[in-house]
């Protein structure tokens, strides 16, 4: 039994060291296998996995081959060029308003004194005799076309002084509506109309974006609005200093579109009125805040200018922080407080310190004109501006 024992004992140990010989084999294998100079098998790639290289192979860097190569990172935009270009155009806009604005003066003058004249002259019958005949000779379709031009021109005359200068407005967007449908045209309308910081061109288009739709919605929404409110802002301000602050509104709304998109790496192209009709829109809400306003689509719902203008200036705030993508809210917000400015400061800031201006135009004119022709003939004596 002792030898039983003795031989199952010895037994149980040696099949015991044969497992545990077993378990340790693959570790002593893969040490003889280092030792010997062998390598194990290499992993292949995972077909998901783009810069795996294989175990026991160097890397590019280390072999000195040229790996792929990183994308660049876009530059961020310089805006100073866009920033200068702004500045000018709006003191430019204002210069060449206040010349407008003599040069008109002087022609409603002199078309004042040429009717006075013209009604000291006795009119006799012979003239109206002279018309009649004229008429009887014309023609059916010449009848015609004359009756349709005047329902035109009493069409016009009926119009405001406001609707009759956005009427240009209207007809300018139209034609670059038009132009983005002709498909020749495609690259130069993107070029050269679309507002984009990451552009190559970025001063000529913060003026022709302001004139440029590509959706006939759109172009109608903002042409509906501005119609609305032209009588209201030219007579406040004149159609002159209108035209300058729509211009200088639609730049300088596309600036402020320009450093939030740079500030937020968002580099997108933009275009339309929107910036510049907000302009007009809170300049006249912000003059008169107690005025009503209404929906076309809901005309028994009126709320307050000011009210609206708050609830505008809210949303697109709310839009610029959460990064709504639909409509260009920097430009709206740019375009808002830049009308509110204007009609509490810029206009007293601007507007009213334009005389030396229209005085030193004055004396070219008058200078110019003069017997001697030069500028110092009948300019130093001769009447200031009006």
């Amino acid at each position: 039994m002792a030898w039983r024992g003795s031989v199952l004992k010895w037994t149980n140990s040696e099949y015991i060291t044969s497992i545990r010989g077993t378990k340790r084999s693959p570790r002593l294998s893969y040490y003889k296998e280092q030792r010997c100079g062998f390598r194990r098998d290499a992993k292949r790639p995972h077909p998901k996995k783009g810069n795996v290289f294989e175990e026991g192979k160097p890397s590019p860097a280390e072999s000195g081959r040229p790996g792929p190569t990183p994308l660049p990172k876009a530059p961020r935009p310089r805006l100073l060029k866009p920033l200068i270009f702004t500045v000018g155009f709006t003191g430019c806009s204002f210069g060449a308003a206040a010349i407008l604005q003599y040069e008109t003066l002087k022609l409603r003058v002199r078309a004042a004194r040429d009717e006075e004249k013209a009604e000291k002259i006795p009119q006799g019958s012979q003239d109206m005799a002279h018309w009649h005949d004229w008429w009887n000779k014309l023609s059916g379709f010449q009848r015609q076309l004359i009756l349709l031009m005047s329902m035109v021109d009493d069409f016009w005359s009926s119009l405001t002084e406001g609707q009759k200068t956005v009427t240009g407005i209207v007809a300018v967007n139209a034609v670059v509506l038009c132009c983005w449908r002709i498909p020749i045209m495609q690259r130069s309308m993107i070029k050269y109309f679309t507002s984009n910081p990451a552009s190559k061109t970025k001063c000529l288009p913060m003026v022709l974006s302001s004139f440029s739709h590509y959706s006939l919605i759109h172009m109608m929404a903002n042409m509906y609005v501005l119609w609305t409110f032209s009588s209201g802002i030219v007579s406040l301000l004149g159609k002159e200093q209108f035209l300058a602050v729509y211009l200088s509104a639609g730049v300088i709304s596309t600036m402020v579109s320009y450093m939030c998109k740079t500030a937020t790496g968002r580099l997108y192209p933009s275009l339309g009125a929107s910036g510049a009709v907000m302009a007009v829109l809170a300049a006249v809400c912000a003059k008169v805040p107690e005025a009503k306003l209404g929906i076309i689509f809901l005309p028994t719902v009126t709320f307050s200018a000011g009210s609206a203008l708050k609830a505008l200036i809210a949303i697109d705030t709310m839009g610029l922080i959460l990064g709504w993508r639909l409509l260009d809210h920097a430009a709206h917000l740019g375009g808002a407080f830049f009308g509110i400015w204007y009609v509490a400061y810029g206009h007293k800031l601007i507007w009213r310190r334009r005389e030396p201006l229209v005085k030193l135009w004055h004396d070219m004119r008058v200078g110019g004109s003069g017997p001697k022709g030069g500028p110092g003939g009948s300019g130093a004596d001769g009447p200031g501006p009006n």
